[in-house]
């Protein structure tokens, strides 16, 4: 029985607690030995073991680079057994002079490049240690620091090196954990050093006082720090967020503007850089760059950025910084070992766990050198007993049978130590001479010294901390440098509008939606009546239906006929070359959705509550709505007016609360009222009803009256007519209105009505695409109940399709 018995034990676990204990020991396992630095010397343990991998080969500065492989298979096969590319890549951005701010490892051949380029394999590329990274292991053969057992205790390792460097500080650190993950940025070492002797020496400095001592992080691809509010919060709280943007200047060359970008936020990568920011040329996104390439070499970073002519660099610059990754943020997250816990430290406590960490490890140095001390004073004071006895000494040795018997011999006699009679045995003869026993009474001497020195240092916590003083002073002496990141003060974000100078421009806007903007200087001013000046070379079916002089801070509201507004800043509107550019599609500077249609477009100086907007949607509604509430336009757009199923936005106009609307209709009524009758309404409103009209019939205008103007009305057969203003009579809103025009099957319905003046001119396009160009004053001047007469002869089955007066590009004394 007892033989059928299994030696085998099952216990039983439940499922979940034996997931939540093994997960809690790998996530612990991945904090404390892969993802975080230690706050003593700044590394995590794959870079501690490269390290000393390389100070155990003897891979110094002062000696040849030795294979990377060499160094990847010593390291792994020794103490780091988690596959070559993690080592390598290690010691790949050691050797990075773009990654780290004092690289602690020389390498030799291709180590990647700010690029994103990939390192050349670890066959091809030598090493060795940097002058730097030895003051991060001195003193490590002086028992400063605990040695454990490696992976399989078959050799020790140390659990920190001595890090007679502030390195967590200097060269940051980044990593990802379970749960939680670190952020330290890089920083000058002359700064840091100078923090910490402040914190020696002051203890209580308060922590932003410190501020004045380390100014913010020091990224090894310089570029600019935009604000020090990120950089004061990461110092106090250990948590901030700091703003990156790159060194960019604007050089005019040959007329034209170039910006130059000679330093870009740390970990950027440069190709993805100019990669993007041709996409985004590629797509519009970023007017204004007619030229992108990258002349950087080995001297250093360039990339230029050509402009239009046209463009202004300010501006262009300031969307290079916002749409791109000129301008980043650099998220600092303070987490660091402390005593094996993670913990998120203050500038403050990071130095002081720095210091801590150094004055147990001179304690620790001064201690094992006053033994070494202590030992060989010991050892010199039996020398020097020898040699004043030397006869005896002699005759003592020459008369024992062997050296141990020697040895028990002057140990009795002269109460030597054991390790005393075997130096006095193993010393030459030579040590007899005078010299060489004046060389043995002088180091003695001069170990005394040494022993009340090192004695005095360990009972005095102040003499400890003067030397790690007096060693970074050493340090700043030795490798001590100018701040590579330049900290420029913020006053808030800035906007394109900051840097637009304000000027006076005029828009001009086609039928056909082209739209362009020129300096009200490109037009000379002319009185009325002159013939003006060629304006825009426009296609045959274009002529400008709208001109208007604004300036370049002032907004345009464009109105669709799907109910939505969108505005843009005049200076968005791309500039036009010359006086004879077409301009530019607004469909293709505002974000319309598809099968929208821009159907109004009015200028806007400021957002007031005296001026309303007045709208009229094709089935008669009407809206007015103050202008206030149309302040804040996303770039996508927003709701106008509530729009009901199969209803169109076709007219928009700007008052002053107070004036009179007209809105005719297809079938030749005309509805005049007073806006007064419309109250205000929010901007998501349906309206109200302006004209009542019989089935079939819609709205094809609404003008605002306008004194001493006629009505015009054309109709789609090519009939039309003026009628004076003072004939229509007011009526209430939602009336039927009046008789306009007689609609017959002679002249066809109403294309449009439009306020006009003797001095206008109007174009007519029909459905065939044929132009007529006239002037009002040769419509006839008739009354209301009439068919109106021909103004163009049309082609069987061809209809007018549009109408709109003319502006001549003549710029009058008022504007």
């Amino acid at each position: 029985m007892a033989e059928q018995q299994t030696l085998e034990k099952i216990v039983p676990v439940k499922i979940e607690e034996e997931m939540k204990k093994s997960y809690i020991d790998y996530a612990m396992s991945v904090i404390v030995g892969r993802a975080l630095p230690d706050v003593r010397d700044g590394l995590k343990p794959v870079h501690r073991r490269v390290l000393y991998g390389m100070y155990e080969l003897g891979n110094t500065h002062d000696k040849p680079y030795k294979k990377s492989a060499r160094v990847v298979g010593d390291v792994m096969g020794k103490y780091h057994p988690h596959g070559d590319a993690a080592i390598y890549d290690t010691i790949v951005r050691m050797v990075q002079d773009f990654s780290l701010r004092y690289p602690l490892i020389d390498g030799q051949g291709n180590f990647g490049s700010v690029d994103g380029d990939g390192a050349a394999a670890m066959r091809y590329t030598e090493v060795r240690m940097d002058r730097i990274a030895e003051e991060i292991l001195k003193d490590l053969d002086k028992e400063t620091v605990e040695f454990v057992p490696n992976f399989d205790e078959s050799l020790k390792e140390p659990s920190v090196l001595p890090a007679m460097l502030p390195n967590l500080l200097i060269n940051g650190s980044s990593g990802i954990a379970v749960g939680m993950a670190t952020n330290i940025p890089p920083h000058n070492i002359t700064e840091v050093i100078d923090g910490t002797i402040a914190v020696i020496e002051n203890p209580d400095i308060a922590p932003i006082d410190l501020l004045q001592y380390v100014k913010g992080p020091d990224f090894p691809t310089g570029a600019f720090i935009y604000g020090r509010e990120g950089i004061k919060e990461a110092y106090l709280t250990g948590r901030g967020s700091v703003k990156l943007r790159a060194k960019a200047d604007i050089v005019e060359e040959g007329g034209k503007n170039t910006i130059i970008v000679t330093e870009i936020p740390y970990q950027v990568n440069k190709a993805r850089l100019i990669e993007n920011i041709a996409d985004l040329v590629r797509d519009k996104r970023l007017e204004g760059i007619s030229d992108l390439r990258d002349e950087s070499d080995r001297e250093g970073m360039r990339i230029v950025i050509e402009l239009k002519k046209a463009a202004n660099a300010n501006v262009v610059l300031n969307q290079l910084f916002k749409h791109t990754q000129m301008e980043t943020t650099f998220g600092v997250n303070n987490l660091a070992l402390v005593d094996n816990v993670p913990r998120t430290l203050t500038l403050k406590e990071t130095i002081e766990c720095y210091i801590k960490h150094r004055q147990e490890v001179v304690t620790r140095r001064s201690m094992f050198e006053l033994s070494k001390a202590e030992e060989r004073e010991h050892i010199l004071s039996g020398l020097i007993i020898a040699v004043n006895n030397i006869d005896d000494f002699v005759n003592i040795i020459k008369s024992s049978s062997s050296s141990e018997d020697a040895r028990n011999a002057l140990m009795a006699k002269y109460e030597l130590s054991e390790a005393q009679a075997k130096a006095i045995l193993d010393m030459r003869l030579r040590g007899l001479t005078g010299l060489e026993r004046q060389k043995i009474e002088d180091e003695r001497q001069a170990l005394l010294m040494t022993i009340a020195h090192l004695k005095e240092v360990l009972a005095s916590p102040k003499m400890v901390l003067d030397i790690i003083t007096k060693e970074l002073a050493e340090l700043k002496e030795k490798y001590g440098d100018k701040r590579r990141t330049v900290i420029i003060e913020s006053s808030g974000e800035i906007v394109d509008e900051d840097l637009i100078p304000v000027e006076n421009m005029v828009v001009t806007i086609t039928n056909t939606g082209y739209i362009k903007r020129m300096p009200v200087n490109t037009y000379r001013t002319q009185r009325r009546g002159g013939v003006g000046v060629v304006g825009m070379g426009t296609k045959e079916e274009d002529y400008v239906v709208d001109l208007f002089s604004a300036s370049t801070h002032d907004n345009i509201l464009f109105f669709t006929n799907k109910g939505k507004v969108y505005s843009l800043k005049v200076y968005e509107i791309p500039p036009a070359e010359s006086r004879q550019a077409r301009g530019k599609a607004v469909i293709n500077i505002i974000n319309i959705e598809p099968g929208e249609k821009v159907n109004a477009m009015i200028p806007i100086k400021e957002f007031d509550d005296s001026h309303c907007l007045f709208m009229c949607t094709e089935k008669g509604t009407v809206k007015k709505t103050v202008l206030s509430a149309f302040q804040n336009i996303r770039s996508s757009g927003i709701i106008a007016i509530g729009l009901s199923e199969g209803d169109e936005l076709i007219s928009v106009k700007l008052t002053n609360g107070e004036q009179e609307v007209m809105i005719a209709t297809y079938s030749g009524k005309l509805n005049k009222f007073s806006e007064k009758d419309v109250r205000d309404m929010g901007r998501q409103a349906h309206g109200v009803i302006g004209i009542r009209m019989a089935e079939g019939d819609r709205v094809v205008s609404m003008e605002i009256v306008q004194e001493n103007s006629s009505v015009l009305t054309i109709c789609e057969n090519g009939f039309g007519k003026r009628t004076p203003v003072s004939e229509y009579t007011p009526h209430r809103r939602g009336g039927q209105g009046m008789i306009n025009i007689k609609t017959t099957l002679r002249n066809g319905g109403v294309v449009t009505v439009a306020c006009v003046t003797s001095e206008e001119e109007i174009m007519m396009a029909t459905m065939d695409g044929v132009m007529i160009r006239m002037k009002v004053s040769d419509i006839a001047e008739i009354g209301r109940n009439t068919q109106g007469v021909r103004l163009i002869k049309l082609r069987p089955e061809d209809k007018v399709v549009a109408v709109a007066k003319v502006v001549s590009e003549t710029i009058e004394d008022e504007i």
